[in-house]
């Protein structure tokens, strides 16, 4: 066949079959008594080859290499291919991303445009120090998206701290970015996404934390329990017990408690489980569990308080009797005139490691300022 024909039939130009002849990649066989091309069966079927590896992406030079070479195998070109159309892809995206946040800026000002790029590449520098500094930017209009990628891969503390400090600066916009990557499958992109959630507004986190409390992980249960208790939520009660009980952030979820407590139907129920809880608790949880009763209301507990007084183990007993001692103390001690006027009671003491009564903190909230 003359490359006319081989052409027609091939769908490849001239043209192309003859920079592949001058390439060496498909050369025809044999030359006409004029001189011109001829290609054989043979030919034809390595065009389709060449054709069809192009299709993948192959460069000439890598298709030849194949065709040439029988050490290259299939899968060492595939998996070269699949690495650069990876790399194609992200910067792709990365490009996509950039123009959305420039997009979502509306602002009619090249200024202002060119601003979010830089801060935008500031977040994807390789210093934490500049990570950390573009989320503090005074005056910046960081649109949530791009906050709330840097929030869900940052893992060096302060700039991580910064990000989500910027993120809620965002309002209602950072919700949407936290509540896809609370579904994620990479248990980090789901603490990240927690953490942020608990710095978002309390009107905007209780349905995202209502979740993320049943999230797998005990590091997601954990830091979504103990916003929801401290917004007065039942839904958390179940892990702040676990908390207590297992000695994950103890004082917190003891803390948390005492705000659920707060209601009467509140402190019967937070009173219920960790007296549950105490049927077959070790030494080391009864004393936690002791502490966990000091938050909550002084009527509902004394009688649990008192029982704990007689325990077997001394730390646990000196535990409750020190809280039941405080409280008599507080009781009884005298209110003082603060200059504004005010009136207090003058301070007690707290409890030690040991269970003993120590001076130097308020008596009413258990050795612990709360606003």
């Amino acid at each position: 066949m003359l490359i006319g024909e081989v052409s027609r039939r091939s769908g490849v130009s001239s043209r192309m079959l003859r920079h592949y002849d001058s390439l060496g990649l498909v050369r025809p066989t044999g030359r006409t008594s004029g001189g011109y091309r001829e290609y054989t069966d043979e030919d034809f079927r390595r065009i389709f080859q060449v054709e069809g590896l192009r299709t993948l992406g192959l460069s000439l030079r890598q298709i030849a290499r194949a065709l040439e070479d029988p050490e290259v195998t299939p899968a060492t070109l595939v998996g070269d291919l699949i690495e650069q159309s990876e790399q194609r892809l992200a910067r792709e995206e990365e490009l996509l991303r950039r123009l959305r946040a420039v997009e979502q800026l509306r602002s009619p000002a090249w200024a202002d445009a060119l601003q979010i790029v830089a801060l935008l590449s500031d977040l994807r520098s390789a210093s934490s120090l500049r990570r950390q500094r573009a989320a503090l930017e005074p005056g910046s209009a960081m649109p949530a998206e791009a906050l709330a990628e840097a929030v869900l891969t940052e893992s060096e503390p302060n700039a991580a701290g910064a990000l989500r400090w910027a993120l809620a600066r965002t309002g209602t916009a950072a919700a949407p970015h936290l509540a896809h990557a609370l579904e994620s499958e990479d248990v980090q992109v789901r603490r990240r996404a927690v953490r942020a959630a608990t710095a978002l507004p309390v009107e905007q986190v209780h349905a995202l934390l209502a979740r993320a409390i049943h999230d797998p992980d005990p590091d997601v249960r954990q830091h979504a329990a103990l916003t929801l208790g401290a917004q007065g939520s039942p839904t958390a009660l179940g892990t702040l017990i676990t908390m207590v009980v297992d000695g994950s952030n103890d004082v917190e979820a003891a803390e948390a408690l005492g705000v659920l407590a707060g209601s009467p139907e509140g402190g019967h129920e937070v009173l219920a489980r960790l007296q549950s809880a105490l049927r077959t608790a070790t030494v080391e949880q009864r004393r936690r569990i002791t502490q966990a009763l000091a938050e909550l209301p002084a009527d509902a507990t004394a009688a649990a308080l008192e029982e704990l007084a007689a325990d077997g183990d001394r730390s646990v007993a000196l535990t409750a009797a020190a809280v039941l001692q405080r409280r008599t103390r507080s009781r009884t001690l005298p209110r003082r005139r603060d200059p504004d006027g005010g009136a207090h009671r003058q301070r007690a003491g707290h409890l030690s490691p040991g269970g003993d009564l120590t001076q130097g903190e308020d008596a009413d909230h258990g050795g612990r300022d709360r606003q």
